[in-house]
């Protein structure tokens, strides 16, 4: 162990990036491309024997060549990626790994939040899950004892048929707590999807908007780097992500229901779906799917709303969101972001 040399990636570097890809190959691993981090460590003859990535707070890219699996390498290469994240003020991490590993990376004090088949999400640092769920209800002032329904919603941004999906949870429920992605992968920043939102809705007087955490359709619940094959990573993600969000988030917060728009387009959300219903059965928990709302048989979504836009055509726009989202794009900031999006070819 003691003649192995710790070596930081140039990520912008092909070669670089392609010498650790191919000894993540060997592995039937690949290097993401959202890693910002990479390090290796190269024996004696200046060969990657070990390698290691982060993605902002995901830990990732994982290998380790079988002679020196045991050696104490695991450690070693945690250790600098913990350092590496206190350089960048993040005190709190997650792995995603193969179960097999959960005991490794346990102990190196990383504490498992769930695992399926295929995939584990084990996490580290200065909070957790259930310290996360205590804030978010003390923060929100969620009534626990109180029967809820629930809606996850990334609104990017935010349409008459998000809106819709709301009023009809609203309807059919005592309380419904809609959870907002709160990853910044979307072309509409979390802050402004998560305002337009709590005040599109706040007519709704049994509704509670609140930030989707870490925990809900996040890039530290998404397996993409070590299961090949695109349905494996699917559906790998889905079921974890679903049974995170039975097992946490509706027996902390008394959820009992989650309402979903059916999905006639999107495989990866129709996908998600049926494993919400086929997860969420086991948590006593009914899932709701309810047809999406059209306008002159066009359904409302907000990629319909993100193509107006890159077709510079503003007058359509305003059949397909509330008015609280055209007056966002009045704005300055709403004017940036449509620019962004008529050059971008982001689906996102």
């Amino acid at each position: 162990m003691y003649d192995l040399k710790l070596q930081k990636i140039n990520l912008k570097d092909y070669n670089e990036r392609q010498e650790v890809n191919e000894f993540l190959n060997k592995f039937d691993l690949i290097l993401d491309n959202d890693v910002d981090y990479t390090i290796v460590l190269r024996d004696k003859g200046n060969k990657i024997a070990a390698t290691c990535s982060k993605a902002k707070s995901v830990f990732k890219c994982f290998a380790i060549d079988p002679k020196l699996q045991g050696d104490g390498i695991t450690s070693k290469l945690i250790t600098d990626l913990i350092n590496k994240s206190f350089e960048e003020g993040v005190y709190h991490n997650f792995i995603f790994t193969k179960p097999k590993n959960i005991e490794i990376f346990s102990s190196l004090n990383f504490k498992l939040i769930y695992e399926v088949e295929k995939v584990a999400l084990l996490e580290n640092g200065v909070y957790n899950i259930n310290n996360c769920l205590n804030n978010l209800i003390k923060k929100n002032n969620i009534n626990i004892t109180q029967k809820k329904s629930a809606i996850v919603m990334n609104c990017n941004p935010f349409t008459l048929g998000h809106k819709y999906l709301i009023e009809q949870a609203s309807k059919q429920s005592e309380e419904v707590l809609v959870f907002i992605v709160q990853e910044n992968k979307s072309l509409f920043p979390f802050d402004v999807r998560y305002s337009l939102v709590k005040k599109g809705v706040a007519h709704l007087r049994n509704v509670k908007v609140v930030p989707g955490t870490e925990y809900i359709i996040s890039s530290a619940t998404f397996p993409s780097y070590f299961l090949r094959k695109e349905d494996e990573r699917l559906q790998a993600y889905t079921k974890l992500d679903a049974n995170i969000f039975g097992e946490y988030f509706c027996k902390k917060l008394n959820i009992v229901r989650r309402f979903v728009g059916e999905e006639p387009y999107c495989n990866v959300t129709r996908e998600y779906n049926k494993a919400l219903k086929n997860q969420l059965y086991k948590y006593g928990i009914e899932l709701e799917q309810l047809k999406r709302k059209e306008i002159n048989d066009t359904i409302i979504s907000a990629s319909k709303v993100r193509e107006l836009i890159r077709n510079n055509e503003i007058e359509e726009i305003s059949k397909f969101v509330p008015r609280v989202t055209l007056e966002f794009f009045n704005t300055d900031k709403g004017k940036e972001i449509m620019e962004k999006i008529k050059y971008s070819n982001s689906p996102h």
